[in-house]
């Protein structure tokens, strides 16, 4: 079975976790069973703020690092999930039933992309 990755894209100050609903973790955790018990999660995680991040860049032929904040990008990769689904519209659905989990005035994206395993 091909295996999917989801890049979870949010603005980073746009919102703080105790905004959201009391009731939000719960639901989460729930969602996060299920697809374990299907067989689909393979891995998943938050990330760190970009304030403890560094970004490598190669450019003409030389290396330079730039620490975060990275205040000039509008959307960063805030998590990630490693799902095993029969096909790109199983790994969609997982991946919309995740975003409505969500507060509706949040923004936040998932950017679902299959692993070239060829």
């Amino acid at each position: 079975m091909p295996r999917f990755m989801s890049l979870i894209r949010i603005e980073e100050n746009a919102f703080a976790m105790e905004e959201a609903p009391a009731d939000f973790g719960e639901r989460m955790e729930a969602l996060f069973e299920e697809i374990t018990k299907a067989g689909v999660m393979l891995d998943t995680a938050g990330l760190k703020p970009t304030s403890e991040g560094t970004r490598v860049t190669w450019s003409g032929g030389r290396l330079s690092y730039t620490d975060g904040p990275f205040t000039e990008t509008k959307e960063v990769v805030g998590g990630y999930a490693m799902m095993q689904c029969k096909d790109k519209a199983e790994a969609l659905e997982w991946a919309k039933r995740f975003l409505e989990i969500h507060p509706e005035q949040w923004t936040v994206t998932c950017e679902v992309r299959q692993l070239d395993e060829g």
